[in-house]
């Protein structure tokens, strides 16, 4: 099943349920459409573009609240993975904290550049992780 935003009814609870006052990794899949596609029109840029315009937004956050980009690249091949599986990029981000991940996703600034994250992907994943202790 395809999915590319948060499901905001579920999305309280899942947060909820995280260590509070821990670091916590965002383990992003994503996977771009040819033509980004805003409410149903299609750009005249590709989905990779426009997720660089949100990119531009959500890195400004990032060093705002103090998370960090700690791995992005290209996918190459899966090597356990469903037949008709296949993503791009592969995105890790380190937050301080679930409350600092909240707090950016209620910025109006990136609310606002969400439309660009939307409009360039064809499925995605978001996946929050805590270490586990040493």
């Amino acid at each position: 099943m395809k999915t590319i935003d948060p499901d905001l009814q579920a999305l309280p609870a899942i947060l909820a349920g995280l260590p509070q006052d821990t670091p916590i990794v965002m383990l992003n899949l994503l996977r771009f459409r040819d033509t980004a596609l805003y409410k149903g029109v299609p750009a005249d840029y590709s989905g990779r573009e426009a997720y660089r315009r949100y990119s531009e937004v959500a890195l400004q956050q990032l060093a705002k609240i103090g998370a960090a980009v700690l791995y992005l690249g290209d996918v190459k091949g899966a090597l356990i993975a469903p037949p008709d599986e296949a993503w791009d990029e592969v995105l890790l981000v380190r937050y301080p904290s679930i409350q600092a991940f909240m707090g950016m996703l209620a910025d109006a600034d990136y609310r606002a550049s969400t439309k660009h994250r939307t409009a360039a992907l064809d499925d995605a994943r978001l996946i929050a992780t805590v270490a586990h202790p040493r």
